[in-house]
């Protein structure tokens, strides 16, 4: 993949990273979108990933994204919904909260939705645009957004971007928005995604707050991080390595 992985156009510690065209940007999230799909929908087996991330999307020559990385996925008939996992999987910063703690819900394909927002995020620069200055940047970000939306204020990512891609850019954010919602029944289907990434972002609704009250999902947001259960206890100085959890 001549033009390597997503991480090195995005990544927030490479100076003089190259930038994605807002058209660019727009075209690799429905691109991986349409993949994340295939694999829940168009296969003999539903496979899911469980490591969606930018350093996991290669590209091509024309910037045409590939899903890389297989080995942390799981096959399943695909009459099968929930899954049973002993071990919860994925990249911290990604990983949906349902696989840290069961408490919030079951696990299923939802999952890869979850990483596939956080990607979103990451994409859209929203961890470091707006929350660094904000006095409650500690917080689990979105918060920051939602009350961005609650004031009718405008979600700035691109000073310089035009009318156009300041509407992309809500629809974008209003798209992972969905996908990170704590409760993983909340989350839309790849299919769904598509459709609300390929509508009229005039029409998307802004999803249900989160609860404040909930220091799981607030820790599993950070990147890195540390996290716990009642029987995990884990500190990552990397959100680039993969982990496999000791069973709980």
């Amino acid at each position: 993949m001549p033009n390597r992985s997503l991480d090195k156009y995005i990544s927030t510690s490479q100076e003089g990273s190259p930038l994605l065209s807002w058209q660019r940007k727009y075209d690799i999230v429905v691109g991986v979108a349409r993949g994340i799909g295939y694999l829940h929908r168009g296969c003999d087996v539903r496979i899911l990933h469980f490591d969606i991330k930018p350093h996991n999307i290669l590209l091509d020559e024309n910037f045409i994204p590939k899903i890389s990385d297989f080995g942390l996925a799981k096959l399943y008939p695909t009459d099968i919904s929930i899954v049973n996992l002993t071990a919860a999987r994925g990249t911290i910063g990604y990983v949906a909260p349902e696989l840290i703690s069961r408490s919030i819900g079951v696990i299923s394909y939802k999952a890869d939705v979850y990483s596939f927002g956080m990607l979103l995020m990451e994409m859209l620069d929203l961890k470091r645009h707006e929350g660094a200055n904000e006095e409650n940047s500690s917080q689990y970000f979105p918060y920051y957004i939602y009350d961005k939306f609650n004031k009718g204020k405008e979600i700035v990512v691109d000073e310089e971007a035009n009318d156009d891609e300041k509407k992309m850019a809500r629809k974008l954010t209003l798209v992972a928005l969905w996908c990170i919602q704590t409760n993983p029944l909340q989350h839309p289907s790849m299919s769904r995604v598509l459709e609300m990434l390929e509508g009229e972002g005039e029409v998307l609704e802004v999803p249900p707050q989160p609860l404040q009250s909930q220091p799981i999902v607030h820790q599993v947001m950070a990147s890195p991080m540390t996290f716990s259960s009642d029987s995990i206890a884990l500190l990552e100085n990397s959100a680039d390595n993969p982990v496999e959890l000791d069973k709980f």
